[in-house]
This record gives structure tokens, sequence and C-alpha cells, in this order.
């Protein structure tokens, strides 16, 4: 791991200045820590998009871990939405969602004379992930899957850095919660973020809310799934969630699944 950590400053150094895409989660706050300790504050620049695709919890998360860095942190706004190939929600989905986003750093980054990156990591290879398509179009480079790192060594160093972030749950945007061909909306996706955050604050670090039209289909971590059922069977509870617009609330017996559309 230490070795590939010291490809992974080389090749940062060698930008000379970087724009990190940065969502706050384990990858790109690992690459935003080193970015900052090889290049210094001067030559880095957080970039962390909001939209309404993207819990508005993680919007304050980056903030935070931003100013832990001591970071300069640049929010932008994307409208995904306002694209009829991404509202249809077709199995590429996430292409328009990244070229959305990556184009607007890349003009931010020419004028800053910056490269971008974003916090592909070696583990990625393995899954379906159109938005790196997108990555290529743009140019974005992935120093984190350069230097071979994967997702349990870049927990393990950010673990060592004493990153608070090192053990934190994966997260993905809120338009991965529809299965294929289901119309992405702003309705809908209000609905899934509501009752994500009502069960986590029962606890569920790990919970995700499918959306299948009038059905919600939840899934949390195996271990979690009897706490689950047991809190879904207080009538209040489950009225609350059905509240926000669910006709059925189902429980995945399989647990938690990432990229279980895929």
């Amino acid at each position: 791991m230490n070795k590939k950590q010291k490809l992974l400053e080389d090749c940062i150094r060698s930008y000379g200045k970087v724009l990190v895409a940065f969502s706050g989660g384990v990858d790109s706050t690992y690459l935003l820590a080193i970015a900052r300790r090889v290049l210094g504050k001067n030559n880095v620049l957080a970039l962390t998009a909001v939209s309404e695709t993207y819990p508005a919890a993680e919007l304050l998360r980056a903030r935070q871990l931003a100013r832990q860095l001591d970071v300069v942190i640049r929010v932008i706004k994307t409208n995904e939405l306002r694209n009829a190939s991404f509202k249809k929600n077709p199995r590429d989905r996430c292409f328009f969602c990244k070229n959305e986003l990556f184009s607007k750093l890349d003009a931010i980054a020419q004028k800053r004379g910056m490269v971008v990156c974003d916090g592909t990591n070696a583990s990625d290879a393995g899954d379906y992930r159109p938005g790196r398509a997108a990555a290529k179009k743009w140019k974005i480079v992935s120093p984190l899957a350069a230097a071979g790192l994967t997702k349990d060594d870049i927990r393990a160093l950010s673990k060592q850095m004493k990153l608070s972030t090192w053990n934190m749950p994966a997260q993905a945007c809120l338009a991965s919660r529809f299965p294929y061909g289901t119309p992405i909306t702003l309705k809908e996706l209000a609905k899934v973020e509501q009752t994500e955050e009502l069960l986590k604050r029962r606890g569920f670090a790990v919970v995700r809310v499918r959306n299948h039209n009038e059905l919600a289909r939840i899934e949390v971590e195996p271990g979690n799934i009897i706490s689950l059922m047991n809190i879904l069977s207080d009538a209040s509870f489950l009225a609350r969630i059905k509240k926000l617009g669910w006709r059925f609330v189902c429980v995945d017996a399989s647990g938690y699944t990432m990229g279980c559309f895929n």
C-alpha cells in the first residue's frame, strides 16, 4: 500500500495544480488529503457539485472535510434533470450526469491551469460505470486507479492518516435507486431521500430505498434486516414512511447490494 501511495504522490506532483471532484466520500477525501500534502494549499481546489440527485447532507459533510483538510472548496450547481436523456433513465444514465459535471469542472480548471482529478479507484474496474466514457471525453485523470489503489487500500491508508472517512459507507447518487427505464423526477427523488433520511435517523448507516413506483424496496446490511423489520412493524413509523408517497413498503431479504440494477 505504501508503494502505491508513493506512486500516487508522484503522479499528483507531476500535475502541478489540481482540481479534485470532491464528494466527501472515502476516495475523494483521501485523494484531496494527499493532493493537499503534496502540492500545498494554493495548488489544490476541491469542487463539489450539488443537485437534486444528491442528498443535501453530503454538501455539509464536504464543506466540513475541506475545512479540516485546509483546502479551498467551491460549490457549483449541476442540472442533469434538465437533460431529457438523463430523465428517461437509460442504462447509460451515468454518462449524462458525469458529462454535465465534467464539462463544468473542465471549464473551471482551464481558467486556473489545473488538471481535473476524480476519485475512481482500481476496484471500480469491476463495476458497470458508463460515466467513465464522460471522464475519457473530458480527459479527467484518475490518479488512484493509475496508482493501483483499491478500495481496501484507500480505507487502510485513510485510517493511517486519521481521516474520519476511512470507514464511511459507500455513497451513490439518488438516481441509482431507480430501475433503468423508470423516469427520474424531482418528486420521486425527494421521496427516496426523505425515506432514507428517516431510516438513517433510526441508526441504519447503510440504507438504500429502491424506487419501484408505488413500492419502496428497502435494502440494509444483512445483519440489520431483522432490526429493520422490527422498526417497520411500528405502525406509526410505517405510516410516516407511507405518508411520503409510498403505497407499499417491503424489506429486501438479500440485504444491501451495491449496483443492484447493474
